[in-house]
């Protein structure tokens, strides 16, 4: 991991370890409300307090949760709703990528229509503001930073966004949200408590050479969808076990959320002929 990272985030997680776990999460739209009234009069960088610097690594640990849960949701509705269970695969895969995004330092200002870049510069929290571009759309942009980073360039698991490819995470999302005529459409039964935990077990431990990035002309390719998303979801918990070092109480606490225990256990069967 590069140092200068692994310091940052060091540094921005030890603050939460003052305060108890359950606590520690501010209102919503912090960072949001934060950011925006940080935005420069002129120029387009300015410094931004310790507190609003905390406010990324929250906000990653939270949209991280929400790729748990979407996970779940995902898993759960893989029988009664192929589609839907491919639409919150997809969105558990975004967040993943959203949370890498937001620990690198990356934060998109809707209102604002500003790109965000968070470094530490000699101590100093420093934040770059620059104008978000006609056709930067929100997913796009957080794949692709993510993508494009050192740690990830060379991961076959992560991807660009790419719509036009037939191996494409927003293709085939689109394919499900978009297309007409998906029919037809199962009997409505949802996996038991059970069910949903062997499906997640059988999904950690598929094996496999080539990246299975979800592939629109086998649509629904549900399995693809679940098994790129739990591997996201796992990366960021390694990835931030190894910037952390095992020693954050945050962290610890929030690595294993109470909504998903019993449920996932976050192993996971490394691919065979895949370089990271």
């Amino acid at each position: 991991m590069n140092e200068q990272l692994q310091v940052r985030l060091r540094t921005t997680f030890e603050r939460l370890n003052g305060v108890a776990a359950a606590q520690a999460f501010p209102h919503i739209r912090a960072l949001t409300d934060s950011l925006e009234r940080a935005v420069p009069q002129a120029g387009n960088i300015t410094r931004i307090s310790p507190v609003t610097a905390e406010l990324f690594a929250t906000a990653s640990v939270d949209i991280w949760l929400r790729a748990v849960h979407s996970f779940l949701v995902s898993a759960s509705l893989t029988k009664a709703s192929p589609i839907w269970a491919s639409v919150s695969g997809y969105y558990s895969s975004h967040y993943s990528v959203r949370a890498f995004a937001h620990l690198l330092g990356y934060f998109l200002l809707f209102r604002e229509r500003k790109v965000v870049r968070w470094s530490l510069d000699n101590g100093h929290h420093v934040c770059s503001f620059t104008s978000r571009g006609a056709g930067d759309r929100e997913h796009k942009l957080y794949w692709n930073w993510v993508k494009r980073d050192e740690h990830f360039e060379t991961d076959p698991m992560f991807s660009e966004y790419n719509p036009s490819a037939d191996a494409s995470d927003v293709r085939h999302r689109d394919r499900a949200n978009y297309s007409d005529h998906l029919f037809p459409y199962p009997t409505f039964h949802v996996l038991s408590r059970k069910e949903l935990r062997e499906r997640i077990q059988l999904i950690s431990k598929i094996e496999f050479q080539d990246p299975p990035i979800p592939d629109v002309s086998r649509f629904i390719d549900l399995e693809s969808v679940q098994i790129v998303a739990y591997h996201r979801m796992v990366k960021y918990r390694q990835f931030l076990d190894q910037a952390l070092g095992g020693g954050n109480r945050f962290w610890k606490v929030h690595r294993n959320p109470s909504f998903a225990r019993g449920v996932i256990n976050f192993q996971l069967t490394e691919p065979r002929g895949l370089a990271g």
